[in-house]
């Protein structure tokens, strides 16, 4: 299953669905519109498992039922306000959790214990960094970027500039990407977005490949979640 914003391109879900099942999110009267879409806003990512916000809208919880999804529901609701909207924004690695650790939900942590703790101010933390091994990473914030490179893990530091997400004057990198078997998937085309040849260079060299979903400026969807078929029980 790949859990994305129901705002992407028509030509990024007909790439998806030939991957597999395609659940596009949609909320509203939960957190502020431009964000009401973002996986990386309810969901957190651990392994082959998703931490689940409570207030999720029921329909999303019967898809994942359906689809026998491994889940754990958080501890916290998201809400419309900061720090209520980034309690689920972390990210996880096979040896990482990074995350602003004061707003993080408890259940994150508990499913982390055997991974570091990376601490990092910038609490939306998804929405500008994804790993595409734990050797390599990419983000559009400067301290996740020092943060990461202190601990010895390659990182390429990009200029969010020209990212689009609505109601803002632009959005982060980490929200148009998603990870699945060696692939970086892009929503957007690289060559409309100014420190695309930086990202070309940096996913080659780490021996990944990257898909482009569709031929348009870079779209902040709040990340591309890839929901592994071992996940299923």
């Amino acid at each position: 299953m790949i859990i994305v914003d129901k705002k992407i391109s028509t030509e990024a879900k007909s790439y998806l669905r030939i991957l597999g099942t395609l659940m596009g999110l949609e909320t509203s009267g939960i957190v502020y519109p431009a964000i009401s879409g973002h996986p990386d806003i309810f969901f957190a990512q651990v392994g082959d498992a998703l931490i689940v916000a409570p207030n999720l809208p029921r329909e999303y919880f019967m898809i994942l039922d359906k689809e026998k999804t491994k889940y754990t529901l958080g501890a916290g609701l998201v809400g419309k306000q900061y720090p209520d909207t980034a309690k689920y924004n972390a990210v996880s690695s096979k040896t990482y959790l990074v995350h602003n650790t004061k707003i993080t939900d408890p259940k994150i942590t508990q499913s982390c214990t055997d991974k570091k703790i990376l601490d990092v101010k910038q609490a939306y933390t998804r929405c500008n960094l994804i790993f595409l091994d734990d050797n390599h990473a990419l983000t559009s914030d400067a301290g996740i970027h020092r943060g990461l490179v202190e601990h010895g893990i390659n990182t390429l530091m990009v200029n969010p500039k020209g990212i689009v997400l609505p109601g803002f004057s632009h959005g982060f990198f980490g929200g148009c990407c998603g990870v699945f078997q060696n692939n970086l998937f892009v929503l957007g085309n690289l060559d409309r977005f100014a420190d695309g040849d930086k990202v070309r260079d940096f996913v080659q060299a780490a021996h990944f490949e990257i898909v482009e979903l569709c031929d348009t400026p870079l779209f902040d969807g709040g990340g591309i979640l890839f929901i592994h078929p071992k996940s299923a029980v």
